[in-house]
C-alpha cells in the first residue's frame, strides 16, 4: 500500500492501488486484521475513483459543440 493519502491520489494511482488491494483480498493470504484494513483502504480508494470519474464526467458534459459537431467552448453544468 502507498503511504500517499487517498485524497491526494490521481485516478490512476487510486485505481492501481485498488487493483492491488483486491488482488490481496482475493488471494486470501492475509490475516483477518489485515484483511479488514485492506477492505477499508479499498473502500476509500473506490470512493476516490468515483469522485475523480464524476469530475471528468462533469467536464465532458460541459463541452459545447458547434453546428459541425466541433468543440466550441464550455458551459456551466447544472444538476450534476
Amino acid at each position: 500500500m502507498s503511504d500517499k493519502p487517498v485524497t491526494e491520489m490521481t485516478f490512476e494511482e487510486a485505481m492501481a492501488e485498488l487493483e492491488q488491494v483486491v488482488g490481496q483480498l482475493e488471494r486470501g493470504d492475509v490475516a483477518l486484521d489485515q484483511s479488514i484494513a485492506l477492505y477499508e483502504r479499498g473502500a476509500e480508494l473506490r470512493k476516490r475513483c468515483d469522485a475523480k470519474l464524476k469530475e471528468a464526467e462533469e467536464k465532458v458534459a460541459a463541452i459545447t459543440l458547434d453546428a459541425d459537431g466541433n468543440p466550441a467552448g464550455t458551459k456551466a453544468v447544472e444538476g450534476l
